[in-house]
């Protein structure tokens, strides 16, 4: 019998569903379970770091105390190198964001010459993998004196990260309606306005997203950071915590809390943006 308000759901949609619940929650528990290890970590004694209990006897949050009061040797520049991998990433996402947006802009909508091959090499960087281009970028930073400087690491990321976002924005600038450029037009709009007044705010989602990837990206950075900046106080916090492994007996609770604290940031960003996330990255993948 069919209940009045009440939705009917077929053996189709509910086979779906099982499907979709057999494949997440596998991979929810794959990814929780070294996230809940770490917090594990985080808020246990060292004496019993390795216990291997699901939950420690006496939980502390001692391990915070010392990390947000720099109490360990190794903890001596937290909030510096906090602070700079947080002035990277930012500088990563706005200059990215400025030379994709720019670059999508003219492909798409002003039909520049050359620009579909200019797309089509920006591409063809990923086919040499990042980690090879390490070195040669090593020494390209050393030949300019940029070595031990911020600006190694960020121009090393926006170059990185700039062909996948010229190419999401150029493929997400050609959905929108080519009317609304004609319209600006016939209204005396210049070519500067057109790219404020209706570009920007129309490919909005994708550049939030295509922003919030450039800064994670940088985020997470750690080959990189490693080879260009060596000065403690002007290392990123990635790059830092593998200091903690080079101690006789590292303390792995601290790594771990530092660790947790460390990833507290971008999972706040992602969750604040995440409606942007999927249908940014993904306008233009399919055409109507």
């Amino acid at each position: 019998m069919k209940l009045p308000g009440v939705r009917q759901f077929t053996w189709r949609e509910v086979a779906t569903e099982a499907r979709l619940l057999l494949i997440g929650i596998p991979v929810f528990l794959w990814t929780m379970i070294p996230i809940y290890h770490m917090f594990l970590f985080a808020i246990s004694p060292k004496e019993d770091a390795f216990s291997g209990k699901l939950w420690p006897d006496h939980p502390t949050l001692h391990n915070f105390e010392i990390v947000f009061k720099q109490q360990h040797y190794f903890l001596r520049d937290f909030y510096v190198q906090f602070w700079n991998s947080l002035v990277i990433a930012a500088s990563v996402g706005v200059l990215t964001l400025f030379i994709a947006t720019a670059a999508a802009f003219s492909i798409s909508r002003l039909k520049v010459p050359g620009g579909r091959m200019v797309l089509n090499l920006a591409l063809f960087t990923y086919f040499i993998p990042a980690a090879f281009l390490a070195v040669p970028m090593y020494r390209t930073m050393g030949n300019y004196g940029l070595l031990n400087n911020h600006w190694s690491l960020i121009l090393a990321m926006v170059t990185i990260a700039s062909p996948y976002a010229i190419w999401v924005l150029k493929q997400a600038s050609d959905k929108l309606p080519v009317e609304l450029d004609e319209a600006a037009v016939m209204d005396g709009a210049t070519t500067l306005q057109i790219f404020r007044l209706v570009y920007l705010p129309l490919m909005m989602p994708s550049l939030v997203a295509i922003g919030t990837y450039a800064v994670l990206l940088a985020w997470n950075e750690y080959l990189y950071a490693f080879l260009l900046l060596s000065n403690d106080r002007e290392l990123t916090l990635p790059v830092a915590l593998g200091n903690f492994l080079a101690a006789d007996d590292s303390p792995w609770e601290l790594l771990m809390t530092t660790g947790f604290i460390y990833a507290l940031p971008p999972a706040a960003v992602y969750y604040a943006f995440r409606r942007y996330m999927v249908g940014g990255l993904t306008a233009g993948a399919v055409k109507s």
